[in-house]
């Protein structure tokens, strides 16, 4: 009994160190606050904590967490709706946070002093940019805003040695000119400057959102309307900075740069980055997916000659590419045993019968053809095919399915013109054409 009750109480000393705790402003809007330890690779759940009715929550943080970068994730889609911060193992955290403020930390000395150092670098850079923009040519007025800026930055380092933080100031150190330059001069150099002291193999860095945000930030930012010559030479730029000592970092921060081209239906950028370097990449890691995500969004994006495949058509074999008569065909990859496909079908068949300039071909992911040939019947103004072995299909690879059904819209080229995500975007891009 006694060793029990000495157990007993060593037990709260070991379970846990501190804690995080904050406010969500206005309180109705969220429910819980979920939080994880992230990692070069991944982000790691901890726990979650709900709400009570003032917005506030409180988790514990087990003695055993390491010190790094934690993130709460407070809505959903939980990529959108996080914020990082610092823990140090020692500490404990809170914060206030609303969408119109963002996250404003009460308690912790690693998170303040990272929230105040950006607030000072920002009233600096802004002086600078007002500077500039008087077309000033002071050059002793210039000389003390830099020793202000040099000064401010040296301060900062000071106080953050010993501390996690400091490996972000350091990483974020600014161009510093020594004597005056003209706007040219000190924008060459600060782009120059812009990614050189970031150490992107620091594991600390590539937890957090700093080197998505840097690199981003360089690609995007630095120039005003930059064209596709300007965003060649600046992703080339990160991919050195970046070098080839730590291959994952540069797979997922250039993935990551691939991604927002993608999103943003600039084909000729991601293509860019998928055959000068992100292709590459991937093979040399082993990421099968990654490696077929790409080859797959080179061959279909809007715009792309849709990739070619065998149509058996009745004794006749033909392909995609050598049939004729439509000035457009709808290209869709379904299934006869997807339920969601036996639903929608109908409805296609419905909404192309007054088109008959628009052809469909249905391209069947099957593992066996009796039920297909059965579906089939019902669609004799289609133009059939099927994919045995289903998703190991090649021509499923190629087209990059992963779920049916999934449409595309072709030109009497076989060019690809749309990529309705639903039944709902099919309607509207079919308005569009007719």
């Amino acid at each position: 009994m006694k060793n029990l009750l000495v157990l007993l109480l060593v037990l709260p000393v070991l379970t846990f160190a501190q804690s995080v705790e904050g406010t969500f402003t206005p309180a109705e809007d969220y429910s819980y606050a979920f939080l994880y330890h992230a990692t070069p690779e991944r982000a790691n759940y901890i726990d979650r904590g709900q709400l009570d009715a003032e917005g506030h929550f409180k988790i514990d943080l087990d003695s055993t967490l390491t010190p790094g970068i934690y993130k709460i994730v407070y809505a959903t889609p939980p990529e959108e709706n996080n914020f990082d911060f610092i823990y140090d193992g020692k500490e404990q955290v809170a914060f206030n946070f609303s969408l119109e403020k963002g996250v404003q930390f009460t308690i912790s000395e690693e998170n303040k002093l990272w929230d105040s150092y950006l607030k000072s670098m920002e009233m600096i850079n802004q002086t600078i940019s007002n500077y500039y923009g008087k077309k000033n040519k002071d050059k002793k007025g210039f000389q003390a805003i830099f020793k202000t800026l040099k000064d401010t930055q040296t301060a900062y380092e000071e106080l953050a040695e010993g501390k996690l933080v400091v490996r972000f100031i350091k990483a974020n150190r600014p161009y510093i000119p020594t004597d005056y330059e003209d706007i040219s001069t000190y924008s060459k150099h600060l782009k120059a400057h812009f990614l050189s002291q970031v150490d992107f193999s620091d594991a600390l860095l590539q937890s957090s959102s700093y080197l998505t945000d840097r690199v981003t930030a360089y690609v995007f930012n630095m120039v005003m309307n930059p064209d596709e010559t300007v965003y060649k030479s600046h992703i080339d730029d990160v991919a050195l900075a970046i070098g080839n000592d730590d291959l994952p970092i540069k797979t997922s921060l250039l993935q990551m740069l691939w991604q927002t081209f993608v999103d943003l239906d600039h084909a000729n950028m991601a293509n860019y980055i998928t055959n000068t370097y992100l292709l590459e990449l991937a093979k040399q890691t082993k990421n099968i997916d990654l490696e077929e995500m790409l080859i797959a969004y080179k061959n279909t994006h809007i715009g792309a000659l849709a990739p070619d495949f065998e149509i058996q058509l009745s004794d006749t074999k033909t392909s995609l590419h050598q049939l004729e008569g439509a000035k457009h065909y709808l290209l869709i990859f379904w299934s006869s045993t997807c339920s969601h496909c036996l639903n929608e079908l109908p409805l296609v068949k419905k909404l192309v019968a007054n088109h008959p300039e628009l052809k469909v071909v249905a391209f069947g992911l099957e593992n066996e053809k009796s039920h297909w040939e059965k579906e089939i019947k019902q669609y004799p103004m289609f133009i059939h095919t099927k994919g045995l072995n289903k998703w190991e299909n090649p021509i499923v690879k190629t087209y990059g399915i992963s779920a049916t059904p999934t449409y595309f819209l072709l030109d009497a080229s076989k060019n690809i013109v749309a990529k309705p995500y639903n039944y709902e975007g099919l309607e509207l891009a079919l308005k569009k054409l007719f």
